[in-house]
């Protein structure tokens, strides 16, 4: 980028309180090989993860007056001057810590933060007409109750993808006409994790909504089904999340904090069954698989969770009919046991809190109902 233009300072730009990383994305030089090994796996390696990027600038000392949108144009790259308007308009552009307009001037030494939605990446989307389940729809957003299904196309899954659901439901919409992988959505669940989630339908309230996500004002709480009896009813967990050195398909706690990105769940029992726990977790942070690496790094992991050592018998005796009790109930839910259940935020249009609540589906209360005559009759043993 040519530095020389006429009031243009050199002002520091840098991703975010991120160790040299965009906040909630890959770097530009890791996000394709990200990519890869999540298509490998299916489609998804990230469960709960916002779709939006975190940056800082500091304005240099001899930078002259300028409009913030013309400013932030010239200096961030592959970005245009709409996206940052909108950006602007929808609050997550401050200085100093508060909102502006794209008509304020920038000044020698403002720190400038920007929280936008993912850039645009475009590839042949397929619009596919496939039964979606939509609690609520309005002209800024819809709710989508995702069965276990991959978010998004990629090797392998190309189509039958909610993705390419929402393409062809909204086909009418700009944003969805243009092939965006990326076309609304703010924050995605695994593909073999069932519930809520919100998309945007223009790009006001994707910002918006983007902002919320990056403050955490965002209400997300999941049911999960774990291997073992918590000793207390409720608690929370703190630890790092990053990217196992031992197996890039997983991630894993870094203890220390040295390593990883910040990461707190909050989690009470809902429903004791003596060798697996309903317990509801309550997200603070959206990082990759962050519940289930969590719950397993606690010794709780998900029930019939392949990937973080849920989908064997952890806990029960050695009795062949309780193994092959446990067996029917992983077929029964041949998944982890997680479930997006509640979803709250202030609505991009109206100011006003909403919350959405999905009911548990069929293949897990099969299973929770497996569970409760198993313990019933356990209860009725010993007595």
């Amino acid at each position: 980028m040519d530095r020389s233009q006429e009031g243009y300072g050199d002002a520091e730009l840098r991703p975010a309180e991120c160790g040299g990383e965009p906040h909630g994305c890959a770097a530009p030089d890791d996000e394709e090989s990200l990519r890869r090994e999540a298509e490998a796996d299916g489609g998804e390696v990230e469960e709960g993860d916002e779709l939006y990027e975190h940056f800082a600038v500091d304005v240099d000392r001899g930078q002259e007056p300028m409009r913030l949108d013309k400013f932030l144009t010239l200096r961030m790259q592959h970005c245009s001057r709409n996206r940052i308007q909108t950006a602007v308009d929808s609050g997550s552009v401050l200085v100093g810590g508060r909102p502006v307009k794209s008509s304020y001037k920038v000044k020698p030494l403002d720190r400038i933060t920007v929280v936008m939605p993912y850039p645009k990446r475009e590839v042949e989307i397929v619009p596919q007409n496939i039964p979606l389940d939509i609690p609520y729809e309005d002209d800024d957003l819809l709710i989508v109750d995702k069965p276990a299904m991959v978010v998004h196309p990629g090797h392998g899954n190309w189509d039958g993808t909610l993705v390419n659901a929402l393409t062809y439901h909204l086909r009418t919409l700009p944003m969805f006409r243009e092939g965006d992988l990326r076309a609304g959505l703010v924050h995605r669940i695994d593909k073999d994790t069932s519930g809520l989630l919100v998309v945007a339908k223009n790009e006001r309230a994707h910002a918006r909504l983007a902002k919320q996500f990056f403050d955490h004002t965002i209400v997300r709480r999941y049911y999960a089904l774990v291997w073992g009896n918590p000793d207390a009813d409720e608690g929370t967990i703190e630890g790092n999340i990053g990217r196992s050195p031992k197996d890039k398909l997983q991630m894993c706690v870094f203890a220390d904090g040295e390593q990883g990105k910040h990461a707190v769940t909050h989690w009470r029992v809902v429903r004791r069954y003596g060798y697996v726990t309903l317990v509801e977790c309550r997200l603070e942070t959206g990082r990759t698989h962050q519940i289930r690496v969590h719950m397993a790094w606690k010794g709780f992991p998900l029930f019939n969770d392949s990937r973080y050592g849920g989908a064997r018998i952890l806990k029960g005796t050695t009795f062949s009919k309780y193994r092959q009790f446990v067996e029917n109930c992983f077929a029964l839910l041949p998944r982890q046991a997680l479930h997006a259940r509640c979803l709250g935020f202030v609505h991009p249009s109206t100011g006003r809190e909403v919350y959405f609540e999905s009911e548990l589906p069929a293949d897990f209360r099969a299973v929770l109902d497996r569970w409760e005559n198993y313990a019933a009759h356990v209860r009725t043993d010993a007595e």
